[in-house]
């Protein structure tokens, strides 16, 4: 059973009253159902698709025709952040509103979701909307492991059309649209065959500029393109339906991509995404908003937009004022990202994360490793590890590439960039050094500007409750990990390694 207070439902009869006026309802026709005014939602959440990845943003290869009508449409957020950069603690804070380490299990890759965190989208259901989801929602977990019946995005659909044919057509709906794209594994080669120019691909200043890792890069923009075709398809459905001026949609990435030093990472690239939020009857299009915003306020704002009540344990802020080109009413100067177990990847039988707090400001990122002691992408011994070397990293061209030259004088800056310890305080000038390569926390000069940061950081965390700068007990490291084929390969190595 849910333990926390549910909305009340709306009373309904002042506005069947007030839209049957409206409509011009009579005494023959006022059995049937008015239309519900209350916005629709369509939230599209890509796996792994990260910032700066869109045609709006100036990439100058990856074509993104949805995502930039939604920002030509509506709003482009330039500086959008999620909680954690890990699908499941991500996803978490998204339909709870709250940051990743109020969530207990949750906060961790491959966990569950407790019910007594409320939810949005049964928010929503119990105040008369339909709700529903496609593909890859919540998760990945065990939804049942902590209290719930059914899947904590509602009824599973195979696709938003099927949705819409089935769904009640006098009820507001959220529907949360996913997709597994642009996730890894991905076809090699797939981006120059579709006719990218793998010479305009632009890498990072952590990897070599080689075609290897170019070619990847348009491998994953691949599968970016497909979802954007899949966003455009579903906005096609809603203009056939004559919904789409009544349908807040937002489209966005759960964490970076699924790169070296991205994905798992308190970088930019790994918790900087591409949002974008258009709601045509409420919303002037062709805004930017430059505030720090985290993907935890959507739950916020798109309660507000329904007329329900936000409840008070939500650490997201609603983004209406500012959809609505009005200034915030919340300091949006800074934003707090961590994380604490993505793949269990130190030496086994540790089952152990790499904890990491950060703050970003507009000039500068400041990271605390919180166990600098350990591997922040998994132990470098093939030997000690079942899944192999650097296991907290997704597989790759990429990956493979930097691990072939580690021992290459011309590339082994760009290994240690992604697969290095790293001290316990990192400090970044975002300005001088967008990629966030050279770090200044031990240079005398900044000592005063890190001390500033790593007090500002630590306030907030102690202000949200974060378990680790608190009396609560610290769990994040003994919460199962709920992924079976982790745990049937960590049983064959030791197996064989006796």
């Amino acid at each position: 059973m849910m333990n926390y207070r549910l909305p009340k439902l709306p009373v309904l009869a002042g506005l069947v009253a007030l839209l049957g006026a409206a409509i011009g309802l009579n005494g023959d026709d006022a059995g049937a159902a008015p239309p519900d005014a209350r916005p629709n939602v369509l939230f599209c959440l890509a796996d792994d698709w990260g910032w700066p990845h869109a045609g709006v943003y100036g990439d100058r290869v990856v074509q993104t025709p949805a995502f930039d009508r939604l920002a030509r449409e509506g709003v482009l957020f330039e500086r959008a952040f999620i909680s954690s950069p890990s699908c499941t603690p991500c996803r978490n804070s998204i339909i709870t509103g709250q940051h990743f380490y109020r969530l207990d299990q949750g906060a961790n890759l491959h966990s569950t979701l407790d019910v007594r965190h409320p939810n949005f989208m049964t928010l929503l259901e119990t105040a008369g909307y339909a709700i529903g989801h496609y593909r890859k929602a919540w998760g990945p977990g065990d939804f049942r492991a902590a209290g719930y019946e059914r899947h904590p995005c509602g009824p599973a659909y195979k696709g938003f059309d099927q949705f819409m044919k089935e769904r009640p057509k006098n009820q507001p709906f959220c529907f949360w649209f996913g997709t597994s794209d642009p996730h890894r594994p991905y076809v090699e080669g797939s981006g120059r065959e579709s006719g990218m120019n793998i010479d305009a691909v632009q890498a990072p200043g952590f990897w070599p500029d080689v075609e290897t890792i170019r070619s990847d890069i348009a491998d994953y923009y691949f599968e970016v393109q497909r979802w954007n075709r899949d966003v455009a398809d579903a906005m096609a459905l809603l203009e056939q339906a004559g919904e789409l001026d009544n349908t807040i949609i937002v489209m966005s990435g759960d964490h970076g991509m699924p790169f070296p030093r991205c994905k798992g990472n308190l970088y930019d690239w790994g918790v900087r995404v591409p949002l974008a939020i258009r709601w045509g009857s409420q919303v002037k299009g062709g805004q930017r908003v430059d505030e720090f915003v985290s993907l935890i306020d959507i739950a916020p704002t798109v309660l507000e937009a329904a007329g329900v009540e936000t409840p008070a344990v939500m650490t997201g802020r609603s983004l209406l004022n500012l959809l609505r080109g009005k200034e915030s009413k919340d300091d949006r100067s800074s934003i707090v990202v961590g994380r604490e177990r993505h793949t269990p990847a130190q030496e086994v039988p540790s089952m152990v994360g790499f904890p990491a707090r950060a703050i970003r400001t507009d000039r500068w990122l400041y990271i605390m490793n919180l166990e600098s002691d350990r591997w922040p992408a998994g132990v470098p011994d093939n030997a000690t590890h079942p899944i192999g070397q650097f296991a907290d990293c997704d597989g790759g061209p990429t990956k493979a590439f930097l691990m072939e030259h580690r021992d290459d004088p011309k590339y082994a800056r760009y290994f240690q960039y992604c697969f290095a310890r790293r001290p316990a305080e990192e400090l970044y000038d975002c300005e001088k050094d967008p990629d966030q390569l050279k770090n200044l926390a031990t240079d005398p000069k900044y000592h005063v500007t890190a001390a500033q940061l790593r007090s500002q950081l630590i306030a907030r965390l102690k202000e949200t409750a974060d378990p680790r700068f608190t009396e609560a007990p610290v769990e994040f490291d003994e919460y199962p990990y709920r992924a079976k084929y982790l745990q049937k390969r960590v049983e064959e190595w030791r197996r064989a390694n006796k």
